[in-house]
């Protein structure tokens, strides 16, 4: 009897563990099956831009597309740079899809010196696992333009007139002047007397030429600004610039991968003519549209409607503020953390070993010389992606030289005496270097960590070039359409953030710095 009732007490303890242990077998199940779902969740189309106007506003209108398909969806990674950068990143994998042109795709990326029939460039670019296709319907070719009074007055219309003016002024874009089918082969077909030029950003140039700064520059046939300026497009008499075609260049396997997608790309074809591509270009650089905004209205390809241009505080305070605020917070810290790691170590070499030091020191200060955007170009195709990553890479080793400098500079400057009395109390070299020397060295050490972080607020705009987000997302933008509002939207929370940590890191440093430090400095 009494063992009976000992196992009638054990019977509701043990249903409880044996019911314990059902929940827990399920609970496992269930995280299974989410993980199960989430990896066979389907991946996003990633679409690519460059950064012009209209290569925006057609990488909307593909992701758009897309996002209507409901295959899931798609993300617009925009204006990631030249031609370069963005088919690096196709290559890489980091992006499926972007919008290009038969006459680049032909001369810049597969080198050829004429432009061949669509179905042949799709063939030659087959052995990089890509694919070229989907004409889109308009001819956006390049061509040089003056201002229309100038050119009657010099009787300019040809640009084989041009030879005969050696003494006009050139402001060409620097993608123009670099490329293939660009500047020096203009210049030898038409041979032409002008100096290579200095760049001007294509954004700017028309600002430029209607200020009379410049003459002459290189436009896109496409370009809305073109009759608000008033100006002509001289005519290429030699034939010299092929037909540019705007067409989507893609992976090989997005076909197979998003064919639901691929479907409803497809109808985009012969959709767009000449004249609606120099509207939608309009919409957004004289009427102030969104890229979102136009992309939505493709449906007739008119952009009906008054627009309300937004006021600047609108703009600054606008609902990617927090996302873009945050993105470019974790650009800094980050790669800033990653450069007090390695630069505190590399300036406590550089002060102990003479020979070494040489070479440490010269090699962050070679390092700072590189341009942002070359080394970030750079990293792409060495990384094999785009986005955070080699942003985080760059802005860690532009970051070096003031932490080394001033570790090796705060180390040098503690007096020899302190040393020996530090060894002759019988310190090893690890305990004097943490307890006396980098003490001592602190306050100098702290302002190198202060102007690389205040140096890396402003570099990390840079990295919106190539997809990493932050503020500088509305500086190139605003670089793009031109748009003095949102350079000034996305500039002004840059210079406000690198005051706030400058004045951050001064409360920082003068509580981590011991008072006999602060007293001393004080007298």
């Amino acid at each position: 009897m009494a063992y009976s009732l000992r196992l009638m007490s054990l019977g509701w303890p043990l249903r409880t563990a044996l019911d314990g242990m059902k929940w827990r077998r399920q609970f496992v199940l269930l995280l299974a099956l989410a993980a199960i779902a989430m990896g066979s969740a389907a991946e996003p189309l990633r679409v690519g831009s460059k950064r012009f106007t209209e290569s925006y506003i057609l990488g909307e209108i593909v992701r758009q597309t897309a996002q209507a398909a409901g295959e899931g969806g798609a993300i617009h990674e925009q204006g990631l740079g030249n031609t370069a950068i963005v088919f690096s990143a196709l290559k890489a994998g980091n992006i499926d899809v972007y919008s290009d042109y038969t006459g680049t795709i032909a001369r810049e990326i597969l080198k050829l010196d004429h432009v061949p029939p669509l179905a042949e460039i799709d063939r030659a670019l087959q052995p990089l696992g890509l694919a070229a296709g989907i004409p889109l319907g308009f001819n956006n070719t390049y061509a040089l333009a003056m201002r229309g009074d100038h050119a009657r007055r010099l009787n300019i219309r040809r640009l084989s007139d041009l030879a005969g003016h050696p003494d006009l002024k050139l402001g060409l874009s620097p993608e123009f002047i670099g490329r293939a089918d660009g500047w020096d082969g203009l210049k030898r077909a038409y041979s032409m007397p002008f100096a290579t030029p200095r760049g001007l950003d294509h954004g700017l140039a028309y600002e430029a030429i209607a200020a009379d700064q410049v003459d002459l520059i290189d436009i896109y046939s496409t370009d809305a600004k073109i009759a608000r300026y008033g100006l002509t497009l001289l005519e290429d008499d030699r034939q010299y610039f092929p037909r540019y075609d705007a067409v989507l260049l893609y992976r090989l396997d997005v076909p197979t991968r998003f064919p639901a997608v691929w479907a409803a790309l497809r109808k985009l074809e012969g959709r767009i003519g000449p004249m609606d591509m120099m509207r939608m270009n309009g919409a957004a650089e004289l009427e102030g549209r969104t890229f979102a905004e136009i992309a939505k209205s493709f449906a007739g390809t008119a952009i009906a409607g008054e627009s309300v241009r937004a006021s600047f505080w609108q703009r600054l305070f606008g609902p990617d503020f927090v996302r873009l605020a945050g993105e470019h917070l974790l650009l800094v810290f980050v790669s800033l953390a990653a450069s007090i790691l390695i630069g505190v170590p590399l300036g406590i070499a550089a002060q102990r070993n003479v020979s070494a030091g040489k070479w440490i020191l010269g090699g962050v200060g070679v390092v700072q010389t590189v341009p942002s955007l070359a080394l970030l170009a750079f990293l792409i195709p060495v990384l094999g992606r785009i986005g955070a990553v080699p942003a985080l890479i760059a802005l860690a080793l532009y970051a070096l030289l003031p932490i080394v400098r001033n570790t090796h500079a705060g180390l040098q400057q503690i007096s020899r005496g302190v040393v020996q009395a530090g060894l002759a109390l019988g310190l090893d070299p690890r305990t004097l270097l943490w307890k006396i020397e980098l003490p001592l060295a602190l306050p100098t050490l702290l302002a190198g960590i202060k102007t690389a972080a205040v140096i890396n607020v402003g570099t990390a705009t840079i990295a919106a070039f190539i997809g990493a987000g932050g503020f500088g997302e509305r500086i190139a933008t605003g670089l793009a359409l031109n748009d003095n509002t949102l350079l000034l939207a996305g500039a002004l929370p840059a210079a406000s953030l690198a005051l706030l940590v400058q004045w951050a890191f001064d409360v920082f440093e003068r509580r981590l710095t011991p008072q006999a430090l602060r007293d001393g400095k004080a007298r």
